[in-house]
């Protein structure tokens, strides 16, 4: 079987960035973004996909936080499709309800090479730690826009914002594990009647 592995960089004027994927690990991570609620997530992310993650981010935080924020989702997004390859094998689709205590949030997606994300989460504080809220969305848009993936986040009740947040990581963990897992009876073939990904 293929290796599903992929490194990649970018090095801006805002951030630098390194980061390795492995679809087929164990939820191993080694992750420092400068930004300590988002490591917290990623290494949910991680641990529930079984995607080894290691993620290394310098941002400029004397700023704020958004543009680390928004590059670590470009950069992990770009190692999973290349990591993806041609998309052979896999299962292509997942939907998951992820139960955090008094919260509830539904993730669906679609590794369908046509990026797409539908968000509905709201927040009722501008911060969980020391992220601004407001930027769990631009970290989603990122990810889905270079994965290739059509990704549907929907916060269906909650209170604390926290569980909020780690349900929409956890369940993208989960949808994603799922969807990229190989399918015996799949064996080599593309999941579409087009033949192509």
């Amino acid at each position: 079987m293929k290796k599903r592995k992929a490194s990649i960089s970018r090095d801006t004027a805002e951030t630098k960035i390194s980061a390795t994927i492995n679809l087929d690990g164990d939820g191993s991570y080694d992750i420092e973004t400068g930004v300590g609620f988002l490591d917290h997530m990623l290494e949910q992310l991680s641990r529930h996909s079984l995607i080894d993650i290691t993620l290394k981010a310098d941002g400029d935080l004397h700023i704020d936080q958004h543009h680390t924020v928004e590059d670590c989702g470009i950069v992990l997004g770009q190692a999973f499709k290349e990591a993806l390859g041609d998309k052979a094998g896999i299962g292509r689709y997942a939907d998951i309800g992820l139960p955090m205590d008094e919260t509830l949030t539904r993730v669906a997606v679609d590794v369908s090479g046509r990026p797409f994300l539908v968000w509905r989460v709201a927040f009722d504080k501008p911060k969980v730690g020391e992220m601004d809220t407001e930027l769990f969305q631009e970290w989603f848009q990122a990810f889905a826009q270079n994965a290739g993936i059509t990704l549907h986040v929907e916060n269906v009740y909650g209170m604390n914002n926290h569980h909020i947040a780690e349900t929409c990581y956890k369940g993208l963990a989960l949808a994603l594990r799922r969807a990229t897992e190989l399918d015996a009876r799949q064996g080599k073939r593309i999941p579409s009647t087009k033949g192509s990904l």
